[in-house]
């Protein structure tokens, strides 16, 4: 009787948070923890329950999932609103259980997951499926080295949980030793883009976790992740059972089997989101036809790229993840690759939105001397922290003459207009993305 009664108090709670305009996608769950910190441990599952967790790509490739998912006719229970943690779960899971059966209304429930709290939502056996995009280093202040980000899944999940891994990520691919239940892996041959040599020193994963040997690699994608072996035993990036082959950015497709599937954006990183989103699909048993038809139909904007327009000049609104080096990096890398005139806006007002540390080590981990780049015409510098931003680009040897410090957002984007020339690239985290836009639709209808 009384998981019944918190179900219902957890609805009526998330209706007076709509009837007052409040984001009522975690209070619910906050106050309903208060009264029984267990309670998810009382619903009933449907047949699949589907985790998908990562340092990074776990959001678009949640979205992409649920796309297909419904569009193949299936009643998808998923966190829209990209909250992750605990207070969110269990709003979303009560606010879809009957209250007097506390079964949950559909065919598949599938979470976005932050890393270390997929414990202390779900037992260990709870989940059927757990998707890991990656694992990097990522908000060290908070999560710590990356080792223990991985032990925190691998001790959250049972045998009984199919899991299924970017093998292109040593940190991950060590998974198979750990792990007795079913494993499916994922990865992406040799591109053009792909370097020899990493972009810096800050590779999170250079020896081997068995025998502790340094890894060679052939190609590097993106930091650590790519093919790799050790010399000195069987550990390395072998077969995987899907693999993206013929990865062209320009025209935006990868294949699989020689069938050309569409990816949303120009940037690499789109391809391991919706090479995951296959990988997923498939193992839970939809066919190709199934996949590639909703798939290559995907509507939706990815979740870190917008495009407005100043003047009739393009922005591209590109969110880089704080404290996350390989997320500036794909940002770095995608700016670099256009030929065009650029100007940069590049900052922010919080370092993270979960605590108050304001650790700015990682920014020497960010490989900024990229934009020591004869096409770039200005670097805006804005937020809270610009200063440390401009003493970074300092130390990048970026020429002091494209550095313009804004101390007052209000100005950005008239002097954005007056002082530059080149198409328009936001390099900002998600506390300045909704501020800049802002601030550009004002403008425009102005």
């Amino acid at each position: 009787m009384k998981t019944t009664i918190l179900i219902i108090y957890n609805k009526l709670i998330t209706q007076i948070c709509k009837i007052f305009k409040r984001n009522g996608s975690v209070f619910p769950g906050s106050i309903i923890k208060k009264h029984n910190p267990n309670i998810l441990n009382k619903i009933k599952y449907p047949k699949y329950v589907i985790g998908i967790t990562g340092s990074s790509g776990k959001g678009s490739t949640t979205n992409e999932v649920a796309y297909i998912l419904e569009k193949n006719g299936y009643k998808v229970v998923w966190n829209k609103s990209g909250s992750n943690l605990v207070n969110a779960a269990i709003t979303l899971i009560l606010n879809n259980t009957n209250p007097f059966t506390k079964k949950i209304n559909a065919d598949i429930l599938l979470m976005e997951l932050d890393e270390s709290y997929i414990s202390q939502i779900f037992n260990k056996n709870t989940l059927t499926h757990l998707l890991i995009t990656n694992i990097t280093r990522d908000q060290p202040a908070r999560n710590g080295h990356p080792e223990l980000i991985l032990n925190k899944i691998i001790n959250s999940i049972g045998d009984d949980t199919h899991v299924i891994i970017n093998a292109d990520d040593p940190f991950l691919n060590r998974i198979k030793y750990t792990h007795h239940g079913l494993i499916t892996t994922y990865g992406i041959d040799k591109t053009k883009y792909d370097l020899k040599e990493p972009i810096n020193n800050s590779v999170d994963a250079a020896y081997c976790p068995i025998c502790s040997k340094k890894l060679k690699y052939d190609f590097y994608h993106n930091g650590h992740i790519g093919k790799y072996k050790c010399t000195n035993c069987d550990f390395g990036r072998e077969k995987v059972n899907f693999e993206a082959n013929d990865v062209d950015l320009d025209k935006q497709f990868f294949t699989i089997n020689n069938s050309i599937y569409h990816i949303n954006k120009n940037v690499f990183f789109a391809v391991y989101y919706t090479l995951a989103a296959y990988t997923l699909c498939k193992t839970i048993g939809l066919s190709d036809e199934a996949i590639k038809k909703y798939l290559n139909d995907y509507p939706m904007e990815p979740k870190r790229m917008k495009q407005l327009t100043i003047n009739n000049r393009p922005v591209n609104m590109i969110e880089s993840k704080n404290e996350n080096n390989l997320s500036y990096y794909e940002a770095l890398h995608y700016i670099n690759n256009q030929n065009n005139k650029k100007t940069i806006i590049l900052g922010f007002d919080n370092v993270s939105r979960r605590y108050n540390l304001n650790d700015l080590s990682w920014l020497y981990d960010v490989k900024f001397e990229l934009l020591n780049d004869k096409n770039i015409d200005k670097i805006f510098i804005i937020g809270r922290f610009r200063y440390d931003v401009l003493t970074r680009l300092k130390y990048a040897n970026v020429s002091d003459d494209k550095l313009i410090l804004i101390d007052n957002i209000d100005n950005l984007i008239e002097r954005v207009k007056k002082e530059s020339t080149g198409d328009i690239y936001t390099m900002v985290c998600f506390d300045m993305t909704e501020i800049i836009k802002n601030k550009i639709l004002e403008a425009n209808n102005g």
